[in-house]
């Protein structure tokens, strides 16, 4: 009898050792994540989210009759994709979308002239700032020598971007204006055109691609401090490789001449 349960001992502390031992592995298993960079590289493509209404930013444009998103920071963004070996996929949205789709998953990261607030750093990370310019306002050809002062916009309406730095300038730098955001700064203009709005502040490069493509349309002599904030690619949080990976490219292009090639490029695409 105890022959036989010293047996019996031995056999539940030998199964006990060996459940022990698979519940420890898959425990480990279980807990080792895959990192955002590897999950891209095993679907063979990275999901930019963008707004298509900014040139020389990002644009929609003829190319071999095909309608084409273009423009500087899709070539950045094309540059993402070739470090990592995958396919870009472009998502064209509204720009005040742009952060709940990454926080969604629906995209991967962020490319759309987008300064790295504090207000958005609570939500989402940032690379290097990528392009740093000046603020101008977009006017009809009549105004032109209307806008001089941040005093000369009172009582008019003043368009922007909804969620963009921009509108963020208006509403605190400008006092006694009708405020109009819109999804789309296409839109914006057409409201401009149609006499809507009297102004609409935008990136200094989009505001004068805008002013190059229309003869109704001119810059005002008043420019906009950026605030110091820049433009940067936007991720989720907690994608630390992938950042540093995006920051080692930023770097790349920065020093070897490819970014300001790109700028100049989109510039004269959006002139034409």
């Amino acid at each position: 009898m105890k022959k036989y349960m010293k047996i019996l001992m031995a056999s539940l502390l030998v199964f006990t050792m060996i459940f022990s031992l698979a519940a420890c592995g898959k425990s480990k298993e279980a807990s080792k994540e895959v990192s955002k960079v590897d999950l891209i590289k095993e679907k063979g493509k990275i999901v930019l989210g963008t707004s298509a209404d900014y040139p020389p930013y990002e644009f929609h444009k003829e190319i071999n009759g095909e309608d084409t998103i273009v423009g500087f920071d899709i070539e950045i963004a094309k540059a993402m994709a070739s470090e990592l070996g995958v396919e870009l996929e472009i998502k064209d949205m509204k720009f005040d979308g742009l952060l709940a789709a990454l926080k969604a998953g629906k995209i991967d990261f962020i490319v759309a002239g987008m300064s790295p607030t504090k207000e958005r750093k609570k939500s989402v990370d940032f690379t290097q700032v990528y392009y740093k310019d000046v603020n101008k306002v977009l006017v009809r050809v009549g105004d032109k020598d209307k806008y001089n002062t941040k005093e000369d916009f009172k009582g008019t309406k003043v368009g922007v971007q909804k969620s963009s730095i921009q509108e963020e300038l208006a509403k605190n730098e400008l006092t006694d204006i009708e405020l109009k955001s819109l999804g789309k700064l296409t839109n914006l203009v057409l409201e401009l055109e149609n006499n809507k709005v009297d102004s609409i502040v935008a990136a200094g490069p989009v505001a004068e691609a805008y002013a190059k493509q229309n003869p109704n349309l001119a810059l005002a002599s008043m420019e906009f401090d950026d605030g110091g904030d820049g433009s940067a690619i936007a991720l989720d949080k907690g994608n630390e490789e992938l950042v540093k990976i995006m920051d080692k490219v930023i770097n790349g292009l920065k020093e070897s001449g490819k970014l300001q090639q790109f700028i100049k490029e989109a510039n004269e695409l959006s002139g034409e």
